[in-house]
């Protein structure tokens, strides 16, 4: 599986591409094998769990978080397409508070890496998608926690053109400033 790594401006935060096969009949690609992970990224991971959300134009999921047991979440989206984004929770990082966003499709066969220590969430841009991902770890409602999608510290520039729908944790998170994030 060929498969082309691009570093965003997050250390530890990657773009994934890979080798898609297509023709008229279709198309067909690898969308994880773990050798090839590893050989590309240099990352030994391990999935636990996969998750699978389908959302409607304008929601927006996020910023989330597990302060225990926090996950390393492999994305993607397999119908439509979503503006998806990281954020730098680790407090001694020189990039603290600091975001990623990158465009997701089911077009373009993107996926995203976000280590743990990351804040992660997505707005949908296309009338419905389909969001897949694996996690590193398993969910644990009790340490969940989520930043603000519009924290002006962190001041990510969503690409909204009108009032994101969010879900009541969404709209009930806290302030970068106020948040418990990792060391």
């Amino acid at each position: 599986m060929p498969l082309t790594v691009t570093p965003t401006s997050l250390p530890g935060v990657l773009i994934l591409e890979p080798k898609v096969f297509g023709d008229a009949r279709g198309f067909f690609f690898e969308s994880f094998n773990a050798n090839e992970f590893q050989a590309a990224t240099g990352l030994a991971v391990t999935f636990v769990q996969d998750n699978h959300s389908r959302s409607a134009r304008g929601v927006l999921r996020g910023l989330h978080y597990q302060i225990q047991h926090s996950q390393g979440k492999l994305v993607r989206v397999t119908e439509g397409a979503v503006f998806d984004v990281a954020v730098d929770l680790r407090r001694s990082s020189p990039h603290f508070g600091r975001w990623v966003g990158v465009t997701l499709s089911a077009d373009n066969k993107r996926q995203l890496w976000v280590p743990p220590g990351f804040g992660h969430g997505f707005l949908v841009t296309s009338d419905a998608a389909e969001f897949l991902y694996k996690t590193t770890d398993y969910w644990y409602p009790a340490f969940e926690r989520s930043v603000r999608w519009d924290d002006p510290t962190v001041a990510v520039q969503w690409p909204l053109t009108q009032a994101p729908t969010l879900a009541a944790k969404d709209a009930a998170g806290v302030s970068l400033l106020e948040a418990e994030v990792f060391a």
